[in-house]
């Protein structure tokens, strides 16, 4: 198949890697021990202590402290996540849940712990992709748990706040520090926007100058990619409401006004979002005008250049006849006054063309 040079078209619907009729909650047998690295941070008003270790074992002594404990794990590898969730005592559809990294973005609340769906989003210019990452939060009562699809530097701000104890982080519990984690997913969106406006101006100034045909392509991928970015932020709306009515004690009244702050905050991503969505109509609408446009000058090109010979061919085929009486063949000068009516009626019609600003 020839090449075009055009991107693979992203998908909305992503295939289920799970085999139907699966008994919900079940994953793979986990071994007693597991080499995910798990990421710590244990601090309160007074100190902050960071490390890493290698498995459920030394993670032990960072559980149930006084202090508030921040678990990071960078994998959602079923083993690995089977064990780990028998350690922090999750529940196997929340288990499950995490693996699955297709979720919905929700807030589940249970007597142990609060589970917390999120959809870490990036752009990448290049491609004109988003790229969504899966973060799973345990929201304890003096811990909280993060799961990421693959390693990075996502939450280090918040990570560098926490050791410098810029704000009121320190001073607060878990519940604020699961607050920060959601208003960074959060702020992400807004990097996201602002990066896809960017291309949205280079594609209108692209669509006023002289588009290429791929353009189209590009203009309805992107407007794809705004419908995803939709589909992502939307229930989060709903998370925040949902927290806000919530009576679960895992959120205190002092966390409340900050998350009412991320609700406005997503409001005004699906905003934006919609925004954008409509001037990436406007900008396909103005893309097939500025075709039609363009092939309306060249037709209109032709039409002139058609019309100014037809008179020209009606008078070289009268002469161009093989009549024997035809009395201007005889004259001596009959050629120059032939090419005479010739110019001058081709520059009449030019002229008078003009006159109408039809050239």
């Amino acid at each position: 198949m020839p090449t075009t040079g055009l991107l693979p078209m992203p998908r909305l619907v992503l295939p289920r890697r799970h085999l139907v009729g699966k008994a919900p909650g079940v994953l793979a047998d986990a071994p007693e021990t597991v080499s995910a690295d798990i990421q710590i941070l244990d601090y309160d008003s007074d100190s902050v202590h960071e490390r890493t270790v290698p498995d459920t074992d030394a993670a032990k002594v960072f559980f149930n402290t006084n202090t508030v404990t921040w678990f990071n794990i960078n994998t959602v590898q079923e083993q690995a996540v089977q064990r780990l969730g028998e350690f922090f005592k999750l529940h196997p559809l929340t288990r499950e849940d995490i693996v699955h990294t297709w979720q919905r973005p929700r807030i589940e609340v249970f007597d142990e712990y609060v589970y917390i769906v999120l959809k870490m989003l990036s752009f990448a210019p290049e491609q004109r992709q988003l790229h969504a990452e899966q973060i799973s939060i345990i929201l304890g009562p003096s811990y909280v748990v993060s799961f990421q699809e693959r390693a990075g530097d996502l939450f280090d701000p918040l990570r560098q706040r926490i050791r410098a104890s810029r704000g009121r982080i320190r001073s607060m519990g878990a519940d604020y520090l699961a607050y920060a984690i959601l208003d960074i997913v959060v702020d992400h969106y807004f990097v996201v926007l602002e990066q896809m406006g960017e291309q949205i101006e280079e594609m209108e100034e692209e669509v006023l100058g002289d588009p290429e045909p791929t353009l189209q392509r590009e203009i309805n991928d992107l407007r794809r990619e705004l419908i995803r970015l939709r589909r992502f932020v939307w229930p989060m709306r709903e998370v925040f409401s949902q927290i806000d009515r919530s009576d679960t004690d895992y959120f205190s009244d002092a966390i409340k006004p900050f998350l009412r702050d991320a609700y406005d905050h997503t409001v005004q991503i699906i905003e934006l979002a919609e925004s954008l969505r409509d001037v990436l109509s406007g900008l396909m609408d103005l893309y097939m005008t500025s075709i039609s446009n363009k092939m309306n000058e060249v037709m209109k090109v032709l039409t002139i250049i058609g019309t100014i010979f037809i008179p020209l061919t009606f008078v070289a085929g009268i002469y161009g006849m093989n009549f024997a009486h035809m009395p201007e063949l005889q004259w001596t000068y009959s050629y120059y006054v032939f090419w005479g009516v010739i110019l001058t009626m081709g520059t009449g019609l030019v002229i008078f063309f003009r006159r109408k600003k039809w050239l």
